[in-house]
């Protein structure tokens, strides 16, 4: 049924039989005929050694139109292998939507993969290996939800609930009254009527249904309605038409729209039409939040980011209606995103284009106001499947709900599923970003990880392109966070997470190091990249500024366990030759000390020896008069590698 809702509903008069297979099969197509336009298409093409790419485009979109994905995916990768990358983005995401749908996701995921990075739209990347992340992270996870398939649906297409009060109402497609009007031409079921139904509250199934609004049922299609608080007010989804006869665009096209109205002993009165209504593109699925200030629905409208987009709309306190906003990229894909539902806060939605088990999928969104969402969530499993799982509502308690699906083991093309949600744990999301210690370059491909206070490893995550990373822990816990990466120093922090569910500990950063950031280059030999270690007159004694830099020499050591080192301490030129060499031997073995009482082994320091004033930096040797600080420069030590 998503396909039948994707922008529009459509109509056509059939007319003669055209002479050639292919003929047929496009005047087919053009009708909206796709349960023999997906025939005539196959038997041209199976005996078609070079067809048109629009040919496959059709045959593709025929089946996919009709639910028959290994069909539809299998005149998918024929078009991209003809095409490859270079497919245009709606067919290429029918195609991954229906490989997805017979559970190839390896193809679908390397497919994806090659298209992305010949866009090279790295913030779609990211997204996308984000939203990867999150499905694996799933599949580990146990899931909250409960499903049940409604023992009242139908053999024909039942979905899109609403909440009534205690009652139930949804679309559906059965009513065989209707059997001697027209069939609808895309999928040969009847048009879809709204029903209101007794719900059961111990099992969520319906009883005692009838026809919704009968006084505003047409022979046509009405669907998806969304309630004000107090129940009075209607918004529902309907055919554009004007005496009882459907009003086409250009294309022969019959689009839908919103209507509002006042509901009365179960009646439609003073009923109106939303201002954005038109009849050349789309407008439908409403949903209110709670407090009936921001109506939500789907459409075509031109200005979108992909098929159907997600809009939103202000309602006054007198009822009048905002202008539309889009809900911007974040939320809408160049794919269909449609079907929202509001509930505390959260935005529900179906879509096809964020990353998902194939079909739509249901996804869920925080919204901050002011246009502002968080990154959509996958509800995972039961709720969604490789099918299409869409028109998601839950309770304002959070623990049950319905959802419509067409997955495999249903009663029809559409179901109706009730869900049992279990209360979540208390989690929380920590972010921030990984870069290089000395450049500063963000680090892609860093592994995260957060450990309890036991060493117990709760959850990792590995940075994006621009060195970004989020994971998810428990609440009210302490957290310590590791990152690292191959042939790069770790970094480490410690954080409190506190009780708030769902909050985010931001700005949680890493510096990690390379070998060649902690080296540097002095004529052939390769030493530690410190600040030279200096000491005070006459004293071997570590000043408190040479055990900040030496802590550094520690902290190469410990992060590259093959480096091993000499150390070299030298002295000024002031004071007898014999008593200067054994001033800077007790210099070199002091350094030797401390090192080793920061955990490293003796055995990686292959020698501490102090030199005097044999090596002297400037010309500061003996009976030459120079300043304090040309005397203090050759006060040092130096750490030189031996190997690594």
């Amino acid at each position: 049924m998503k396909k039948l809702f994707i922008l529009c509903f459509c109509f056509s008069i059939a007319t003669g039989f055209a002479q050639s297979k292919l003929n047929h099969a496009n005047k087919l197509f053009k009708e909206y005929s796709y349960v023999e336009a997906s025939k005539a298409y196959s038997e041209y093409l199976e005996k078609e050694k070079s067809p048109s790419t629009q040919a496959l485009k059709n045959a593709g979109d025929s089946y996919y139109f009709i639910d028959d994905m290994r069909n539809a995916s299998k005149w998918y990768q024929r078009l991209y292998d003809v095409q490859g990358t270079s497919v245009d983005e709606e067919h290429f995401l029918r195609y991954i939507e229906s490989t997805k749908a017979i559970l190839d996701y390896d193809r679908a995921d390397k497919a994806t993969k090659e298209y992305l990075a010949k866009k090279g739209d790295q913030k779609q990347i990211a997204h996308y290996a984000n939203q990867k992340r999150q499905m694996d992270s799933l599949t580990k996870a146990k899931s909250q939800y409960t499903t049940f398939n409604l023992p009242s649906n139908s053999d024909k297409a039942d979905f899109g609930t609403a909440f009534f009060g205690n009652k139930i109402v949804y679309s559906s497609s059965k009513d065989t009254t209707k059997f001697d009007q027209k069939l609808y031409n895309w999928n040969k079921e009847p048009f879809l009527t709204l029903y209101v139904s007794e719900r059961n509250v111990d099992n969520g199934s319906f009883f005692n249904d009838q026809i919704f609004l009968p006084n505003a049922q047409s022979k046509y299609h009405e669907s998806t309605v969304a309630f004000s608080k107090d129940l009075k007010k209607v918004y529902y989804t309907t055919n554009i038409l004007k005496k009882k006869k459907l009003v086409n665009d250009e294309e022969g096209t019959n689009n839908f729209k919103i209507v509002r109205g006042t509901v009365e002993d179960l009646k439609l009165t003073h009923s109106e039409d939303i201002f954005f209504n038109s009849p050349t593109y789309s407008v439908g699925h409403p949903a209110l939040s709670e407090d009936g200030k921001w109506l939500f629905f789907a459409s075509d409208m031109p200005g979108g980011f992909g098929g159907a987009d997600l809009y939103v709309s202000q309602v006054a306190e007198d009822g009048t209606i905002g202008p539309p906003k889009n809900l911007g990229p974040e939320i809408n894909t160049a794919a269909n995103d449609m079907f929202p539902s509001f509930t505390n806060g959260m935005l529900y939605f179906a879509s096809d284009g964020h990353f998902g088990w194939g079909g739509l999928d249901i996804y869920e969104s925080k919204f901050y106001g002011n246009m502002k969402f968080s990154e959509p969530r996958n509800l995972g499993s039961p709720i969604n499947s490789n099918k299409d799982d869409f028109a998601y509502i839950i309770d304002s308690s959070d623990e049950f709900g319905y959802f419509s699906s067409n997955r495999s083991g249903g009663k029809g093309g559409d179901d109706i599923y009730y869900f049992t949600k279990a209360k979540a744990p208390c989690d929380q999301l920590i972010s921030g970003r990984v870069t290089n210690s000395k450049s500063k370059a963000p680090i892609a491909d860093a592994i995260v990880k957060a450990f309890n206070a036991f060493g117990d490893e709760l959850t990792e995550a590995k940075t994006n392109a621009d060195g970004t990373y989020r994971l998810t822990v428990p609440c009210n816990i302490k957290v310590k966070m590791m990152a690292s990466k191959a042939n790069h120093s770790n970094d480490e922090e410690e954080v409190q997470t506190n009780k708030v569910n769902g909050d985010e500990l931001k700005n949680i950063n890493f510096e990690l190091s390379t070998y060649e950031d902690l080296v540097v280059k002095q004529g052939n030999d390769e030493k530690v990249d410190i600040n030279p270690i200096f000491f005070d007159y006459d004293k071997s004694d570590i000043t408190p500024q040479a055990l900040i830099e030496l802590d550094k020499v520690a902290f190469a050591m410990n992060n590259f366990p093959k480096l091993k080192i000499k150390i070299e301490s030298h002295t000024d030129s002031r004071g007898k030759d014999e008593y200067n060499l054994t001033l800077s031997d007790a210099r070199a073995k002091s350094t030797q000390t401390y090192l080793i009482s920061k955990g490293i082994d003796t055995s990686r320091i292959e020698s501490a020896i102090g030199y005097g004033e044999k090596r002297l930096t400037n010309k500061c040797s003996n009976g030459v008069k120079c300043t304090e600080e040309e005397h203090f420069a050759n006060r040092r030590s130096d750490f030189i590698v031996v190997e690594k």
